[in-house]
C-alpha cells in the first residue's frame, strides 16, 4: 500500500470542506512548470492555474495566475495598493502555505492568504491547479475557484 503525501491528503481535506467538484490526479513525476503540468494532463497551457506567493513586505500574497501569463509584480502591488511585489523565499512560501514552491495549492494555508485571481482563466472550461504537492493536482472551473478561495480578480499583466 502506497501511503500519501501529508500535504495532498490537507488539501483533499480542505478540498472537500470547501465543497470543491473536481478530481485530484497525482502525476508520475514533479510538474513544477505550467508547461510540464499541461503536457502530463494534455490541456494547453494557459488552463494551468499558477499560484505564486508574493511577499508584500513582510506579507503573503497569493496571485492565481494562468500559465500563459507572467505576472508583472509592479502593476498588481498598484492595483492592490501595496508597496511592492516581491519573489517569497521557499521559506517564506513553506510558513505561509505549509507547502514547497511548485505545489502550493489555491487553499489549505494554515492562515488565510490575500488571493487574486487572473480573469484569463475564464477562457477554459477546466482549469487546473497544485493540490499541495509538486506531483499532484487538481481540477476546477474559474467560477469554483474563485469561490473556494475567495479570490478577488485582478489583471497580472
Amino acid at each position: 500500500m502506497t501511503s500519501e503525501h501529508p500535504t495532498i491528503t490537507l488539501f483533499r481535506d480542505e478540498h472537500r470542506r470547501r465543497d470543491g467538484a473536481g478530481e485530484v490526479v497525482i502525476l508520475p513525476d514533479s510538474v513544477h512548470t505550467a508547461a510540464l503540468a499541461a503536457q502530463a494532463l494534455g490541456c494547453e497551457v494557459g488552463a494551468i492555474a499558477n499560484s505564486l506567493l508574493f511577499d508584500a513586505g513582510g506579507a503573503p500574497v497569493l496571485i492565481l495566475t494562468s500559465g500563459a501569463h507572467r505576472v508583472d509584480t509592479a502593476k498588481v502591488a498598484e492595483r492592490i495598493g501595496v508597496a511592492a511585489l516581491t519573489r517569497a523565499t521557499p521559506e517564506f512560501v513553506r510558513e505561509h502555505t505549509g507547502q514547497v514552491i511548485g505545489g502550493v495549492s489555491p487553499i489549505g494555508h494554515p492562515a488565510p492568504v490575500p488571493t487574486y485571481l487572473d480573469p484569463w482563466l475564464q477562457r477554459y472550461d477546466v482549469v487546473w491547479a497544485a493540490a499541495g504537492h509538486p506531483a499532484a493536482v487538481f481540477s476546477t472551473t474559474f467560477d469554483e475557484l474563485l469561490a473556494m478561495t475567495g479570490a478577488t480578480v485582478t489583471e497580472v499583466e
